[in-house]
């Protein structure tokens, strides 16, 4: 199981009151959140290994350097140089060094990659898998990763841990009429605003859907625009052309990496041992995290 970790956290702070606090008066709503989502989904899917995914850089100078409107919208200072910092709440920028130390102590490895996201990470090690994999996320980006012959399915949590939507290949297809391995080109045709991907303009789903089923992929689209001997209608052709500079370096920035250089990741789960238990009772005192924690040392504990 490999999370999606600043999606479920971003989740949980948004999703749990800030009241929520720890014994100085620190908001621990993120936190404990995380920790019930852990438990929740370790108990129902029993994973025989458990990853925690890190967006070591969530806006990668390679993808800005290809289209630097790439999540712009979301940035709160750029660093030249470094790490842009994202806009986020306050109360939520306290709680992630709490989270890593949390999950660092139940003995779940956290991974991440230079200049890279967490979507990077989680493509890689979804596809060196040797066996089935569930990719936990609330960002429908990941769905270009869902392959049934290989075992690797989508756990949605965009409506919620209590309403999970397990997305396979039959699902992307209903949702968008297209297999999940032209995802990434339907995202390319469509566009996606929540990182600042335009898309090709004018290209609606139903036209992206319509041309990829019809050309097979985004390589054949602007082949077909190419081509006057192809018939396709001379709007989508001029709407292909006028994108063209655009559609030679969004595919890089749209799909997600699956050949990163990255360490095999210790991820069974397994009953922790005395001393990590006493590093997380610690952390619980100071921070407060109660059933939360309780929870989650349980589940960990039980999983097969």
């Amino acid at each position: 199981m490999l999370l999606d970790t600043a999606s479920l956290y971003f989740r949980a702070f948004h999703g749990l009151p800030e009241t929520i606090r720890a014994p100085d008066g620190s908001p621990i709503n993120a936190v404990r959140g995380l920790l019930d989502m852990i438990a929740r989904l370790v108990t129902d899917f029993q994973p025989a290994g458990l990853v925690a995914c890190w967006d070591d850089n969530w806006r990668p100078h390679w993808r800005v350097a290809l289209m630097p409107e790439y999540k712009a919208h979301r940035l709160a200072a750029a660093v030249p140089g470094g790490i842009d910092v994202e806009e986020t709440p306050a109360g939520l920028v306290r709680q992630v060094p709490i989270i890593r130390q949390v999950l660092d102590a139940l003995d779940i490895p956290i991974v991440g990659a230079e200049d890279c996201e967490a979507d990077d990470v989680i493509g890689t090690l979804a596809t060196r898998a040797a066996g089935p994999v569930d990719v936990v996320t609330g960002d429908r980006d990941l769905f270009q990763l869902v392959d049934d012959a290989a075992g690797i399915r989508v756990v949605y949590t965009a409506k919620g841990m209590s309403k999970l939507e397990m997305v396979t290949d039959d699902v992307v297809r209903a949702k968008y009429g297209i297999p999940p391995n032209r995802y990434a080109d339907f995202a390319v045709m469509r566009g996606d605003p929540s990182d600042g991907i335009p898309g090709v303009p004018g290209v609606g789903e139903k036209t992206a859907t319509t041309l990829l089923n019809e050309f097979g992929d985004l390589d054949g689209i602007i082949a077909a625009a190419a081509d006057p001997s192809v018939p396709l209608s001379a709007s989508i052709r001029t709407k292909i052309k006028a994108a063209q500079a655009y559609l030679e370096v969004a595919p890089t920035v749209v799909r997600v990496r699956r050949d990163l250089d990255l360490p095999e990741p210790d991820s069974v789960l397994h009953p922790l041992a005395a001393s990590r238990m006493e590093a997380l009772n610690a952390l619980s005192d100071q921070w407060g995290l109660g059933g939360s924690l309780n929870r989650a040392v349980r589940a960990l504990g039980t999983a097969e």
